[in-house]
């Protein structure tokens, strides 16, 4: 079992090694990772003799020397760059107009016409079975709704034109060459934010996944890269203290302390590791609830403890971290794009026997254990909406953060600078109510349940927000010591 227990000293001196680092800010927050821990970012693979920049190669190509090693999934992007270059961008990049002729089944007009030689058919002909076939093909590689109806999305889509979309495969590429090499971590934690999945990677391959809760569009998780020092066993939950004075002050007041005992609150005297126990009957909980004082209460673990039985922790000043939930039903979602930021396990005990070699168990089953981990363990949180291989014949996902809509955006207009814009490559992405066309809509979040909200325990008690330096939504700095 390779972990051991730390106490409170002990751990100040391991979360305390990530702050102690000069911490790299991120180049493009869209494609780079911050780098918390510098050691857990290895060199980026070399490019291509004689290429420049991407950049400065207008995405034309992928400039990277492949006899050098790089990551199985740039190679694997790679791939589907050239499957779709085959596939979609040999048809003729013509324009279907958006108004006229209806494109209903039998219809035979100048806009069926030009959507049939558009997706690779003779132009003459209806809206027929092998119409109807190739638009439900577009939409599946596409990451549209599939119903094979060429509606306002799916024409949107198609006159973005191929080139846009070959745009996206690189990005996507580019995200993917950040990430390690085969030989340059023996083990370490992949996840996804674009998936919601997390892989476990051995000797540079997976051997294990998961699916995992990420941050919502307004509470973005971050692309970075950091070490997982130590993982808290049976964690208790440090209340926010927003919340402490919207949903627990006024329920004190009204039902007085055995609310707090009901639910396995403790009041604490301060934000310290070591802060004591204090009586609820002695704070002024209307003063809480009005906001004029921040009191410290945590749950006990175990129950409906939002952070489960186990949380990994990699200290950042993000207060990102993977944790255990008692929420399960979410896994079951496709919208797993519901969190404050951290990242919710599917299954943290296999996690855990991944990293540990068994499960850790508390010694006491109402207080937390922190165990430290002998060899920190890199983790690596990207963002990919293209998937690498085609699972299920779809190559885009959606772009939940938007991410892709700025970086393409700013991008071509960089390339349109300098050099005249193809006509059939009209970038609108206000085309269908306003939200990019070219991929699916983010099913809208759900209401975040305030008992999931959840704080990074290593953060100084008095550290106001700063906003994060890759530009993401700004996140509430945690205030709580413990």
């Amino acid at each position: 079992m390779q972990w051991k227990f730390i106490g409170a000293a002990a751990l100040l001196l391991v979360s305390g090694r990530a702050a102690a680092a000069d911490r790299q800010p991120s180049a493009n927050p869209a494609i780079d990772m911050i780098i918390i821990d510098a050691g857990a970012m290895p060199p980026e693979p070399e490019l291509a003799p004689d290429q420049p920049e991407i950049e400065d190669v207008s995405w034309s190509g992928a400039p990277i020397d492949l006899l050098k090693p790089i990551h199985h999934l740039y190679t694997d992007l790679r791939r589907q760059l050239l499957r779709y270059q085959r596939d979609w961008s040999s048809l003729p990049q013509l324009r279907v107009p958006t108004s006229g002729g209806p494109l209903t089944p039998g219809a035979d007009n100048s806009r069926v016409r030009l959507l049939r030689e558009r997706l690779g058919l003779p132009s003459a002909g209806t809206v027929d079975p092998a119409l109807e076939a190739r638009v439900s093909e577009f939409q599946r590689v596409h990451g549209l709704p599939v119903d094979g109806k060429p509606g306002p999305t799916t024409i949107a889509a198609l006159n973005q034109g191929s080139a846009l979309f070959e745009r996206k495969l690189l990005l996507n590429m580019e995200r993917a060459r950040r990430l390690p090499a085969p030989n340059a971590a023996k083990r370490y934690i992949l996840v996804d934010v674009g998936s919601a999945r997390l892989w476990m990677y051995e000797d540079g391959r997976p051997v294990d996944s998961m699916k995992v809760v990420v941050g919502a569009p307004s509470s973005a998780t971050p692309m970075m890269a950091a070490m997982m020092r130590y993982a808290s066993v049976n964690p208790y939950w440090n209340v926010p203290v927003d919340l402490v004075a919207k949903l627990i002050a006024p329920r004190v007041l009204a039902e007085g302390s055995s609310y707090l005992a009901e639910r396995r609150y403790e009041v604490l005297d301060g934000w310290e590791r070591d802060s004591k126990l204090v009586d609820p009957a002695t704070i002024d909980w209307a003063a809480v609830a009005a906001g004029r004082f921040e009191q410290r209460v945590r749950q006990l673990p175990g129950g409906a403890n939002s952070m489960g039985a186990i949380k990994f922790m990699m200290p950042n000043e993000f207060g990102i971290y993977l944790h255990d939930t008692p929420s399960k039903a979410l896994f079951a979602q496709d919208d797993r794009w519901v969190s404050n930021g951290c990242v919710r396990l599917e299954d943290a005990a296999r996690l855990a026997q991944w990293i540990f070699g068994a499960v850790p168990r508390p010694a006491d089953p109402d207080r937390e254990d922190n165990l430290a981990l002998f060899e920190p363990m890199p983790v690596y949180l990207t963002y990919l909406t293209a998937s690498p291989d085609g699972g299920s014949g779809t190559l885009f996902r959606a772009d939940p953060y938007r991410r892709d809509t700025k970086v393409l955006a700013q991008f071509i207009a960089k390339e349109d600078s300098r050099r005249p814009a193809r006509p059939t490559l009209e970038i609108d992405f206000d085309a269908v109510g306003g939200d990019d066309p070219l991929a699916p809509k983010p099913v809208a979040a759900k209401a975040k349940d305030p008992a999931e909200r959840t704080t990074e325990p290593l953060a100084s008690a008095k550290a106001k927000a700063r906003p994060a330096v890759s530009k993401l939504p700004a996140r509430k700095k945690p205030k709580i010591a413990g």
